[in-house]
């Protein structure tokens, strides 16, 4: 199984990170949607955001899922107090759930390390209930985001907007947002599966 790069695996383990996550992001992330019902996140690190949705939405059951092993159990450890999440081992190109097992997917800051996301799309549209919604952030194709990666090292495909927003269409999805922020770093997503 892959790894994170030190200098991503060190960051996701941060408190910095951890206090981001629940005071900032979850609710720039998320305007006006409330998770309810079986949440799964993908590629979730140390856990940092699963907590934060856990704690803030109360009526979800939240299952949050890395590809590395060390980040897997980081995420046990964090979720250990918390009756409504835990952390699965698992791959975004071949998720192990059935179909329509999740009313929502989210994806914070990990789809650029998807090397083959439109594969992974796929399997978003086949594990979400019919009305589902996937929602999240990433990177996008900037020369900051490119520094970014090359510091670090760590493998990345970054995403476009546009293409992010066609492919997602390509997927299934209908109710698709693609907006970019932060002078075109960062983009949210929203995309239903249709009823």
């Amino acid at each position: 199984m892959p790894s994170m790069s030190a200098i991503e695996a060190a960051f996701c383990r941060s408190a910095p990170w951890r206090t981001l996550a629940r005071k900032s992001i979850l609710p720039w992330v998320l305007p006006g949607v409330h998770l309810d019902g079986e949440v799964l996140e993908l590629g979730g690190g140390s856990g940092a955001m699963a907590v934060a949705t856990a704690r803030t939405f109360s009526t979800a059951r939240v299952t949050v899922t890395d590809v590395d092993p060390d980040m897997v159990e980081a995420a046990s450890r964090r979720l250990a107090g918390l009756d409504n999440a835990s952390a699965d081992l698992a791959d975004t190109t071949a998720l192990p759930y059935a179909a329509e097992s999740f009313d929502f997917v989210t994806s914070y800051l990990m789809l650029h390390h998807v090397i083959e996301w439109r594969r992974g799309l796929d399997e978003v549209a086949r594990v979400l209930s019919p009305g589902g919604l996937f929602v999240g952030y990433d990177l996008t194709n900037t020369a900051l985001a490119k520094a970014i990666h090359i510091v670090d090292r760590s493998p990345h495909l970054l995403v476009a907007p546009d293409d992010l927003h066609r492919h997602l269409l390509a997927a299934g999805f209908v109710d698709v947002v693609v907006s970019t922020s932060f002078a075109g770093t960062l983009m949210r997503f929203q995309a239903h599966k249709p009823s």
